[in-house]
């Protein structure tokens, strides 16, 4: 078993308060635009990148990494604002499927411009090229190394 040395102790929960940090910052821009939760935009956006902008609940949740229950009681709220649509499964009569609204559409791309905008200043201009190549190394080792698990 791997030690854990109080460089990388600190370091974790730097990165720990930095993302919690981060994520409360869009929510904050997001609220002043007017615009819906983070919550809603990896909804649209998860929508947006599957094939047919339509996704099985089951699988919605697993791209989102929350449980099924969840992934329904947001599914409601997104229905009831009229950003996605459900569909029922023809083949499983049980399972439905979350589809992306034009109206979804038009939002995920509203949160999108907040969004990558507040990427640009609470985050990216922080790091120089050097600092992408060595975060992006470090990251990208780390999630090859769990995916294997």
């Amino acid at each position: 078993m791997a030690q854990l040395d109080p460089a990388r102790n600190s370091l974790w929960r730097l990165f720990l308060t930095v993302h919690t940090r981060l994520l409360e910052r869009v929510e904050q821009d997001f609220r002043q635009a007017g615009l819906p939760t983070f919550e809603w935009y990896d909804v649209l956006v998860a929508l947006k990148q599957a094939p047919d902008r339509r996704l099985r609940l089951s699988e919605l949740a697993q791209v989102l990494l929350v449980n099924r229950t969840n992934v329904t009681r947001l599914v409601d709220r997104l229905e009831t604002a009229g950003l996605i649509r459900r569909e029922t499964c023809a083949d499983d009569r049980r399972g439905a499927f979350a589809v992306l609204t034009e109206a979804g559409l038009s939002m995920q791309q509203k949160m999108w411009t907040i969004y990558a905008r507040s990427i640009a200043r609470y985050f990216g201009r922080h790091l120089t090229e050097a600092d992408v190549a060595v975060f992006t190394q470090a990251l990208s080792a780390m999630l090859e190394t769990l995916d294997e698990r």
